[in-house]
C-alpha cells in the first residue's frame, strides 16, 4: 500500500521550506507519510496528484501581482488546509473589524480604503497627533509594508505620508494604528494551535524599533517559548471563539483548523489587545519550543489518517 502523500506549499523565495519548517518533511515520513515540497504557483506542478495540501511558506501571496492568482489557486486545491474559505477572509485584515464586533480588543484603527482618493494633507490629518503610530496594508504578509512613525517628528511624519500614499496609490488598504508602549515592555505572545488544541506559545521581541520601515521583505523574529498564564490562555480561548464564529457566517459551517497562531498583546491594565490571526503563512515556531515540530506532524497525521 502506498503511503500517504502530503504536499508542503511554499513560494519561490522559500523553495526548500524556511528554516523553521525544514525537518517537518522527515517528521512526516517517520509518521508513514510521503512529503513533498511545492512552490504554490509553479506551472509545472500536478496539484491533482497532491494529496492533502498543507500552507506552509506562501509569503508572497500578498504581493499585488499574485493576490488574485492565490485566492484562485487556493480554491482549485481540493484537499486544502486550512481550508480556502478561511483563505479567503484571514488574507484581509478587515477581518479584524469583525473581531471587534465580536468583543474581542482591538488597538483603535483609522482605515483608509483607496477608494476615497485622499490627499496628502488628508491623510496627514488621519494620524495621530502625537506618539508613535503604526502604517501598515491591509493586505500584507510578514510584515511587508509595515512601519513604525514618530507623530512629532516633521521627517518620520512625511515618511508616513509618503508610504501610505504609495500603498493607496497601488490598491491597497491602509491601516493606521497606535504603537504599543506595552510592546517595547513586553512584546507579544503568540499562542500557536494544531487541531484546536494548544501546543505552545511563544514571546516576541519588539521588531518595530522607532525608524522601522518594511518595504518588500520579510523580517526575522526574535522569539522565545514559554508557557502562557492562565490569563494568557483565556485571552486565546476567547480569541478562538471569534474566529469560529467568522468561520460559520462565511462558509455555513464550522472548520477545524490545522494550524492557528494567535497573537496577543497585554494592553498594560490586566487585558489584552489582539494583534493578528494568522491562519495563511504563518510561522509556527517549529524550532523554538521543544515539542511543537513533533506536534505539527502528529496535527498533519491526524488529518491524512482520519
Amino acid at each position: 500500500m502506498n503511503a500517504p502523500i502530503v504536499t508542503l506549499a511554499t513560494s519561490a523565495d522559500y523553495a526548500d521550506l524556511d528554516d523553521d519548517d525544514r525537518g517537518l518533511p522527515d517528521a512526516l515520513r517517520e509518521r508513514g507519510i510521503e512529503p513533498r515540497v511545492a512552490v504554490w504557483n509553479d506551472p509545472d506542478v500536478n496539484w491533482e496528484d497532491a494529496g492533502v495540501v498543507v500552507l506552509r511558506s506562501v509569503r508572497d501571496y500578498a504581493k499585488n501581482r499574485n493576490y488574485a492568482d492565490f485566492l484562485a489557486w487556493a480554491h482549485s486545491i481540493k484537499r486544502l488546509i486550512n481550508h480556502a474559505d478561511v483563505v479567503d477572509w484571514n488574507s484581509d485584515k478587515h477581518y479584524l473589524k469583525r473581531m471587534a464586533e465580536l468583543g474581542v480588543p482591538m488597538i483603535p484603527t483609522t482605515w483608509l480604503e483607496p477608494a476615497a482618493g485622499y490627499s496628502k494633507h488628508q491623510v496627514h490629518t488621519r494620524f495621530p497627533a502625537h506618539g508613535d503610530f503604526v502604517v501598515k496594508p491591509a493586505i500584507s504578509s510578514g510584515g511587508r509594508g509595515t512601519g513604525r512613525y514618530t507623530a512629532t517628528d516633521a521627517k518620520s511624519r512625511a515618511d508616513a505620508i509618503n508610504d501610505t500614499m504609495h500603498h493607496l496609490g497601488r490598491g491597497r488598504s491602509v491601516m493606521v494604528q497606535r504603537y504599543l508602549e506595552e510592546v517595547d515592555r513586553k512584546g507579544e505572545l503568540s499562542l500557536v494551535y494544531f487541531n484546536g488544541v494548544l501546543s505552545h506559545a511563544v514571546e516576541k521581541a519588539p521588531m518595530l524599533h522607532p525608524s522601522f520601515r518594511s518595504v518588500d521583505e520579510v523580517h526575522e523574529e526574535i522569539v522565545t517559548a514559554r508557557e502562557p498564564s492562565e490569563q494568557e490562555w483565556l485571552w486565546g480561548e476567547k480569541v478562538r471563539k471569534a474566529i469560529h464564529t467568522i468561520i460559520k457566517e462565511r462558509s455555513g459551517r464550522d472548520m477545524q483548523l490545522l494550524f492557528n497562531r494567535v497573537d496577543v498583546v497585554g494592553d498594560g491594565q490586566g487585558g489584552f489587545y489582539l494583534m493578528e490571526v494568522s491562519l495563511i503563512d504563518a510561522g509556527l515556531y517549529l524550532g523554538s519550543a521543544p515539542a511543537a515540530l513533533n506536534n505539527f506532524a502528529d496535527a498533519i497525521a491526524q488529518r491524512v489518517f482520519w
